[in-house]
């Protein structure tokens, strides 16, 4: 602030001090929520976030009929942590069990990277 001084005088401090009272009185005070970002205007979810209808392999996995494909990938990805499914020795595998086995096409070991590419096989194309 104090090189900015020598540049503008005394100008600067009454620019500042305009500029945090015209910011603070005319615009009101924003909220942003991580639901209002993933959302349309009108309350519909789109693109990876929009549910889409699974396979029955999938499903059988998930519980469910539809599901969006970023919540599909992290209930995959709880399934492993608790598990305990990862290779120790190299965290970017994981060690299928029977379960998994179902849903990444008999696979024994999967890399952390081909999960959502698997997974894409089990949702239905939109048409």
């Amino acid at each position: 602030m104090a090189s900015s001084s020598r540049v503008f005088g005394n100008y600067c401090r009454t620019l500042m001090a305009a500029a945090k009272s015209s910011t603070t009185s005319t615009s009101p005070p924003t909220t942003t929520t991580a639901t209002t970002a993933k959302e349309t205007v009108k309350g519909r979810y789109k693109g990876i976030l929009k549910p889409a209808p699974i396979s029955p392999a999938l499903g059988k996995f998930v519980g469910a009929t539809e599901i969006s494909r970023t919540d599909a990938v992290k209930k995959v990805w709880d399934y492993i942590k608790t598990n305990n499914l990862q290779n120790p020795a190299n965290k970017k595998e994981i060690n299928c069990d029977d379960k998994l086995k179902t849903i990444f096409a008999g696979k024994d070991k999967v890399g952390f990277l081909e999960i959502a590419k698997l997974l894409s096989n089990h949702f239905q194309k939109a048409s």
